[in-house]
């Protein structure tokens, strides 16, 4: 019962883009197409959950036993940035095309706030290892909702007929800001 606990809380209750604004770079930045939504979705799930892995692993067995628990954040960052360059020289060689698409986006996994945020949360909530991986899936399924939503409802606002001062960018946030308030109703809170 705790896991599905941990999974409907970090999906919808405290989604880490919309409710928790980690990620929000990726979430603007790639969200101009399904397609590439779908993709970053892959490669930060890929990222977050064997990131938050390793980082429990190296914060139970490596930090805490010597003490050094206050270099857990540059610790983190450091494993993140290695996987990321794994994820970046994997899609080059399996998926050309999605690595264009992804472009300068996918380097900024290793400073996207989502995926440290994640694993210093993980941690922060005393989770097990797998109350960890359970919570890095489930935060990278909201994160692909989130942004596969909005890259779909900025898909069909490209096909209307949008006030020339509001097209592009102010739209965005004005659908941002509309879809964060929606997943703030699964709070309670509205």
């Amino acid at each position: 019962m705790e896991y599905i606990i941990i999974i409907i809380s970090a999906v919808f209750v405290n989604n880490i883009v919309l409710i928790k604004f980690l990620g929000i770079c990726p979430f603007i930045g790639v969200s101009n197409k399904v397609e590439t939504s779908i993709g970053m979705t892959g490669a930060v799930t890929f990222v977050m959950v064997i990131a938050t892995m390793v980082t429990y692993l190296l914060y139970q067995y490596v930090l805490i036993p010597l003490g050094i628990t206050f270099m857990r954040t540059i610790t983190f960052i450091l494993v993140i940035a290695a996987l990321v360059q794994m994820v970046e020289i994997m899609l080059k060689k399996v998926s050309p095309p999605l690595y264009q698409a992804l472009g300068i986006f996918l380097p900024l996994i290793t400073t996207n706030c989502a995926v440290l945020g994640v694993a210093v949360l993980a941690v922060q909530n005393d989770y097990n290892l797998m109350e960890s991986v359970v919570f890095a899936i489930a935060n990278a399924i909201g994160f692909g909702i989130a942004i596969v939503v909005f890259s779909g409802i900025r898909e069909h606002l490209e096909l209307l007929n949008v006030p020339k001062a509001m097209k592009g960018v102010p739209i965005a946030f004005v659908v941002a800001g509309l879809l964060a308030l929606a997943f703030l109703g699964f709070s309670g809170i509205v």
